[in-house]
């Protein structure tokens, strides 16, 4: 047995499979980084061989689950969810250069790749599968699935509701077991709105489910158990302690005004002779900031006009928008002021995001959207904001954990013709969306370096190009590893329709979907790329 010196590692850098299995048993890597020295594996082990327009049923491919498990997908008509395996293409060839022979016939299929494991109707003939949602629980290989009906937007704020918030007569969160298909639990939300697309209003921490009702501002916060039920934890918005409640309505005279008007606990804020509880802690938390920033008195006084008094209104209409767990005990909320009656597009307006304490019912943190402080946490502890219990996720690359994406990061800044206009920019992903990004090693920026603006790990459709978009290794030279092309193999013979793509990359094979579609119903060219 002989150990290489580290001049001589750096010489001898493996370029092949055989040179890096030899490699690992010769070196032993330094401590804490055995993981991504193997997924420098990934260098030699990519997609080689791409196979176009493959024979497959006509569902909408959702993506893998993190541990590569299964394949979701949902009928055209989002009415069922149809569950895969991922398996492997295998056939036999007698000659000894098989690399030169076409692949068999069957290999256009795509059940030569994925085995059906079942088909479940979630969905009844009034509602639709949301097929933009589907958070994993890996501990238990649960999977929770959204389905709703027709959301309506020009509906009357009845009932306590927040003006110009859309409407949803039933929203119903399914919690499966995906091994299957059983459905274990589900959680019902009537003449109610959250936000399901991409998991904007839910968020998953370890067994902790976060679900934001936008129409009655309430953060309902419920447990996953692992025998498959969803269990009430509390719900933060009019109340944040337990004991709210029964504390007002055991008052006589805080009863007469909160419930003899004829109020319950979904009512609106805007209805109540009180502001609600996480609305008060707010205010409180912004007074006291302001309170003690200045020891003269005269000083306070005028503060407190400019910056409190005078801006009351608007931080009262400010709505919760987003959440996120930063751990099991604190979230991150993002407050919006959005006009009543307009579109709710909150990025668009101003912004502002709150750190909780749910068991102190305590705001500890508060920012607006400019704020260069904020701006500083996130560049420097980016991987904080990506709050995972999943061990596959904690390899996504982000600007705290990879040179090559903090350079970029610092790059956009420089050439940013505005600091508070980059910064606004940068922080409007925050709260990051849960369960957004793949966690492929082809997207691990130190491995590979793509054209983001063609393909990236966010979970997001992408205008479609006919020229392929190419991986290329950030170690060995910059050589050309492998490159991914959607639609058609002789390219699209109509260049004036639009067209997107989407892919799903599998988290530990080299293996890949590319879908393109159209905007006009056409079915869409699905293509399969894997290591041959």
């Amino acid at each position: 047995m002989f150990r290489r010196n580290n001049v001589t590692a750096r010489i001898f850098e493996p370029n092949n499979v055989t040179a890096r299995i030899f490699e690992r048993q010769i070196r032993i890597p330094a401590p804490g980084t055995s993981i991504h020295c193997a997924r420098r594996f990934y260098e030699n082990l990519v997609p080689s061989c791409t196979i176009y327009d493959v024979e497959c049923p006509d569902h909408s491919f959702r993506k893998f689950t993190d541990d590569g498990q299964y394949l979701i997908s949902f009928s055209r008509n989002h009415q069922d969810l149809i569950v895969y395996r991922p398996t492997w293409l295998t056939f036999s060839c007698k000659d000894e250069d098989c690399d030169t022979h076409d692949l068999p016939l069957k290999s256009k299929r795509f059940e030569s790749f994925f085995t059906q494991l079942y088909c479940v109707p979630l969905a009844s003939s009034s509602e639709f599968i949301c097929k933009d949602f589907f958070l994993y629980i890996e501990s238990n290989q649960f999977g929770l699935f959204a389905t709703s009906t027709t959301q309506i937007h020009d509906a009357p704020a009845a009932g306590g509701a927040i003006p110009g918030i859309p409407y949803i007569e039933k929203i119903t969160f399914l919690l499966l077991r995906l091994e299957d298909g059983g459905i274990l639990d589900e959680r019902v939300f009537h003449n109610d709105y959250v936000n399901v697309a991409h998991s904007v209003g839910v968020f998953l921490y370890d067994d902790l489910l976060a679900i934001v009702s936008l129409r009655y501002q309430t953060i309902h916060i419920l447990q996953i158990r692992d025998s498959g039920n969803l269990v009430d934890v509390r719900a933060i918005g009019e109340f944040c302690r337990e004991d709210d409640e029964l504390f007002l309505n055991s008052n006589p005279l805080v009863a007469v005004n909160h419930i003899g008007n004829g109020l319950h606990h979904n009512q609106s804020i805007l209805e109540s002779s009180f502001l609600s509880g996480i609305k008060q802690r707010l205010l409180s938390f912004i007074f006291s900031g302001i309170w003690t920033e200045e020891t003269d008195q005269t000083l306070r006084i005028q503060c407190l006009k400019k910056k409190f008094y005078y801006h009351f209104q608007d931080y009262v209409d400010l709505i919760i928008w987003k959440v996120q767990f930063l751990d099991r005990q604190h979230l991150l909320i993002k407050f919006c002021s959005v006009d009543g009656g307009t579109s709710r597009s909150a990025d668009h307006h101003p912004a502002f995001f709150a750190v909780y304490n749910m068991e102190t019912t305590e705001v500890i943190a508060f920012y607006q959207n400019s704020a260069e402080e904020l701006y500083f946490l996130f560049e420097q502890f980016c991987d904080h904001f990506h709050a995972t219990s999943s061990l596959s996720t904690t390899f996504i690359t982000s600007h705290s954990n990879n040179i090559y994406a903090l350079e970029q990061l610092r790059c956009n800044k420089k050439k940013a013709n505005s600091l508070q206009q980059f910064v606004k920019k940068m922080l409007a992903s925050l709260p990051f969306n849960c369960q957004s990004q793949s966690p492929s090693p082809y997207f691990d920026q130190s491995l590979f370096r793509y054209d983001e603006k063609l393909i990236s790990a966010t979970d997001r459709h992408r205008q479609s190009t006919d020229h392929p978009i190419k991986f290329i290794a950030r170690r060995q030279q910059g050589s050309l590893k492998f490159k991914i092309k959607p639609g058609p193999e002789a390219g699209s013979t109509d260049s004036r329709t639009k067209k997107i793509s989407s892919f799903l990359f599998h988290p530990i094979l080299p293996l890949a979907l590319s879908i393109q579609q159209t905007l006009y119903l056409q079915p869409p060219v699905v293509n399969i790329h894997f290591r041959r």
